[in-house]
């Protein structure tokens, strides 16, 4: 079974009916969110501006090459509107990346309305299944999802479905099972499983979760993960300017409960998620820069243990946890923030800064040995490569260029083997 923490020993990692905006919170709870969330959209301008002029450290990744001391695989999902695509690049050794090539989708990729720097505004967006060796990726443009099987660090297509829904933008998977979020329209959950690298779609797994967008959503009101428990049994959904976090039950079967139970966020604009070995969430805040850890109890709601301190950074919507580090990305101020998870559950920031970044982090991925840490660059147009010592402390290594830069679109989308 396939868990939202980064894999060990080589294992994969997945990253987890509501009322409409207006019922679910009062207006002066959406007030301060869209406040909250509106000076991303101001400084975009900015940030745009200041990417064109983002460097590199003077090692890219270099084209082709031979496989020699190669560890293992990095894909990057590109989201292009006149066609999808992932960028593979073999991992050396000493974590630094080389182009392996770029493979078609079979999809369009799209853009949430009024997205600042991030298409999708999602997180999990491409999802690699280590243990069968099989990547998903959504295809946002044209409501599909795509399986393709890994072959190092190279893609074979096995199948594109509909994703029973529209704009997908998350996905998760749990041993052979595998839900996609669909962030379009009421916003809707759909199950599949995994057969022979293709995706075969679950009778009566597909589950509305009450939303009021357009077909095409905007940023800030569209759903942003879908995830697993670390046992399977929950799969839980991130709803942004809705605030709350949706719970559904997983049977053995592998379908889902009628109704999910709804909890409300401790703070404003509740983005990413990723667990821990005990089964409690580390969600962040994008709407004031902090990250709230939660525990699941039996009856599949969530009981908020504590909320961190503040980053001071903007826009913190994306984390991966490494062992007992947790790392986010502030899209907003171009850093990267780490937390140190505590024994009870709670997390502490240990670093406002851990790393500056180029313009425009976004997805994060970790190394299944914990060793390093990629990032995307939206705005720039980049890959960081960062080396993770005990404590969380980062250290650069390389910085890939030559990928899309967002201008009304972009990508977004990032797995590590």
């Amino acid at each position: 079974m396939r868990s939202l923490a980064p894999p060990r020993h080589g294992r994969a990692r997945s990253v987890g009916p509501v009322r409409s905006a207006e019922r679910a919170a009062p207006w002066r709870r959406r007030r301060t969110v869209l406040v909250a969330l509106a000076g991303i959209v101001a400084t975009a301008p900015a940030v745009l501006a200041a990417g064109a002029a983002a460097a590199d450290d003077g090692s890219p990744g270099r084209v082709g090459g031979g496989d020699d001391h190669r560890s293992g695989a990095v894909f990057v999902q590109l989201n292009a509107a006149s066609g999808n695509e992932i960028a593979g690049y073999s991992r050396a050794l000493d974590g630094r990346l080389v182009a392996a090539g770029r493979f078609s989708t079979g999809g369009l990729g799209g853009t949430a309305v009024g997205a600042p720097l991030d298409a999708l505004a999602s997180q999990g967006s491409l999802v690699l299944d280590g243990s069968r060796e099989v990547l998903l990726a959504v295809n946002a443009g044209s409501d599909t999802v795509t399986s393709f099987a890994v072959v190092g660090a190279r893609l074979q297509r096995r199948s594109v479905v509909p994703s029973s829904g529209q704009f997908p933008v998350s996905v998760a998977v749990h041993d052979d099972v595998a839900f996609v979020l669909n962030a379009g329209g009421h916003g809707s959950v759909s199950g599949f499983r995994i057969r022979g690298g293709a995706l075969v779609p679950i009778p009566g797994s597909t589950r509305e979760l009450g939303l009021d967008n357009t077909a095409v959503p905007t940023f800030i009101t569209a759903p942003s993960q879908v995830g697993f428990t670390p046992d399977g049994h929950a799969l839980v959904v991130a709803t942004k300017s809705n605030n709350t976090l949706l719970t559904f039950r997983v049977s053995d079967s592998g379908r889902i409960s009628g109704s999910p139970t709804t909890t409300a966020s401790a703070q404003p604009v509740p983005f990413s998620f990723v667990t821990d070995p005990a089964g409690r969430l580390h969600v962040t805040n994008a709407g004031t820069g902090t990250q709230t850890s939660y525990r699941l109890g039996r009856d599949a709601t969530l009981t908020a243990l504590g909320t961190s301190a503040p980053t001071g950074g903007a826009a913190l919507c994306w984390n991966v946890r490494v062992g007992r580090t947790v790392f986010g990305a502030n899209a907003g101020s171009s850093t990267i923030s780490a937390w140190r998870i505590e024994a009870d559950g709670t997390t502490t920031l240990t670093a406002p800064v851990a790393a500056s970044t180029p313009a425009g982090p976004i997805d994060l991925a970790a190394s299944p040995d914990g060793r390093f840490l990629y990032g995307q660059n939206a705005v720039a147009g980049s890959l960081s490569v960062y080396s993770v010592a005990a404590g969380g402390a980062l250290t650069p290594v390389q910085t890939v260029p030559g990928l899309p830069v967002f201008a009304n679109g972009g990508m977004e989308g990032i797995a590590a083997s």
